[in-house]
């Protein structure tokens, strides 16, 4: 069984250098690849007709999944906030606790999955297609998509993993299988268990490494000189590299990836934050008109084709690709916090959302608006994604945009090593926890790093959206089904520490 990703892999490869002799190695991917992309976002977001706009019905599960939460564990993403703070800044923590990294480490390792290229490359595309008011509803979902969050989060911890070599493994395909089958539905468990798994594998080689590496390598190639520069032509060159990088850190597990994020995480949101706060500050005037076209455009935008249903649908579709919310993935990340308590890690949770989105994302919007921003005319000349912010940095200060592809690269680079995990971990549930098979996804993992970075932004985005939204239909399902599950163990964690607080008085 280990042999055979191996084999396909290889014939994979081969096929894509035969047809290099009729077109170049970047244009045979790109070409072999894009109907497969296409194909499966035809599928995966069929969409309805609402107010004179196409409304993906995954979208819109994400969405009332966020809000349903949000209302039945009574707004716990505002009033849970403070305790999610103290939690992660260690005042709860119990180092014997069964686990393999502390609150911090994996949040770090969560953050470092959701904080990526979308943050500066979908915002752009976001704003480029509806205006500003796109922000708004961004906003929104992320801080609904905290409730989301906490729940799934929370049932990673109770219902993961612990192997005989004490390594950890958790996230919906583990609480699908075994929190169904405490529900009486086992088969309907392992059957969106198993679903969910081969989900991940699949989208982790599209959004945890094809769509970062491919925008890395457009802003560094952008930033050289896309025309003069020796890698204009030879994607593959940089996609290697990146490749070995993200080798070196993986083939450590969990606690050499949460190692890597804890330092990236807060050097890499700190520089891009102070860069925008700077190129913020020097438009400060511009900052009224900013948020009142962010509000004005969120409820009549102009030239949106939908009015305000459709801005509302891309703000939640780009937030909900940002975050994670309702998908279940980053839930892999927390599964392996040391804690006897699960709900401690919801708490934790949540400040993935908040942290991605409300900050980071609305910051870029900012960025954005006060400087090139034209109402009917920004994303006609086909600029966008990360270019579009790269030319917001530049109108400040002409050698911001090295800035921002450094934090560029970074984002991709460490969102890469945090999805690597994920789909290992899928890869896991469905191969086993032997070494060989870890070894094969891993160098799996790697060689999708390098095809990344050679596939233009329509079929990588089309795949990775395709891919992440899917994951998500399974984990909406178990996720209502196992609701009364999360709110009883708020009310069981909470009559625990009154007792402790008791205890000790």
């Amino acid at each position: 069984m280990d042999r055979m990703p191996l084999r396909a892999m290889i014939l994979f490869l081969c096929s894509l250098v035969s047809n290099s002799a009729m077109a170049s190695f970047d244009q045979a991917i790109n070409e072999s690849f894009k109907p497969i992309a296409k194909a499966l976002a035809d599928i995966v977001f069929f969409s309805v007709p609402i107010n004179g706009t196409q409304a993906p019905i995954i979208v819109m599960l994400l969405v009332t999944c966020g809000l349903f939460f949000t209302l039945y564990l009574g707004f716990i993403n505002f009033r849970g906030f403070g305790h999610a703070l103290r939690i992660v800044r260690g005042d709860y923590s119990d180092k014997k606790a069964p686990g393999e990294v502390t609150h911090f480490h994996a949040l770090t390792t969560a953050v470092s999955g959701t904080v990526g290229v979308g943050n500066v490359a979908h915002v752009a595309i976001a704003i480029s297609i509806g205006g500003p008011g796109a922000t708004f509803w961004m906003i929104i979902a992320g801080l609904i998509g905290m409730s989301s969050k906490f729940a799934e989060c929370t049932l990673g911890v109770m219902y993961r993993q612990e192997n005989e070599d004490g390594t950890v493994f958790g996230g919906p395909m583990f609480y699908l299988e075994k929190g169904m089958k405490a529900l009486n539905f086992p088969k309907l468990g392992k059957g969106m268990a198993i679903y969910y798994a081969i989900c991940i594998v699949i989208g982790t080689l599209g959004i945890g490494c094809m769509f970062q590496s491919n925008q890395a390598y457009t802003i560094f190639v952008e930033t050289t000189g896309a025309q003069s520069s020796y890698f204009a032509d030879k994607a593959w060159i940089v996609g290697g590299v990146l490749g070995v990088l993200t080798a070196l850190v993986i083939i450590g597990g969990i606690k050499s990836i949460a190692a890597v994020t804890s330092k990236l995480v807060p050097l890499m949101a700190g520089l891009y934050i102070v860069s925008a706060l700077i190129v913020i500050t020097a438009n400060a005037d511009k900052l009224p008109y900013a948020f009142s076209s962010i509000i004005t455009g969120a409820f009549s935008p102009e030239g949106m084709t939908g009015g305000m249903v459709g801005v509302l649908i891309l703000g939640f579709r780009r937030a909900a690709f940002s975050n994670e919310a309702g998908i279940g993935s980053a839930s892999i990340a927390h599964s392996a916090v040391k804690t006897r308590e699960p709900v401690t890690e919801g708490y934790v949770a949540m400040l993935e959302p908040f942290i991605d989105t409300v900050v980071i994302c609305t910051i870029t919007a900012l960025v954005i608006i006060v400087t090139v921003y034209e109402p009917g005319v920004t994303g006609a000349a086909g600029i966008s994604g990360v270019e579009l912010t790269s030319a917001a940095f530049e109108s400040v200060i002409p050698w911001f945009p090295y800035i921002l592809t450094i934090v560029v690269i970074l984002f991709a680079y460490s969102t890469m090593v945090a999805w690597s995990y994920y789909g290992l971990a899928g890869w896991v549930y469905l191969f086993g926890n032997g070494k060989v098979t870890k070894m094969t996804y891993n160098l799996i993992f790697c060689v999708f790093v390098m095809i990344g970075c050679a596939i233009k932004l329509e079929a990588v985005l089309d795949f990775s959206d395709a891919m992440i939204f899917a994951m998500a239909l399974a984990n909406i399902i178990g996720l209502a089904f196992m609701a009364p599950v999360v709110k009883q163990e708020i009310s069981d964690y909470w009559g625990r520490m009154a007792a402790r607080e008791t205890e000790v008085k």
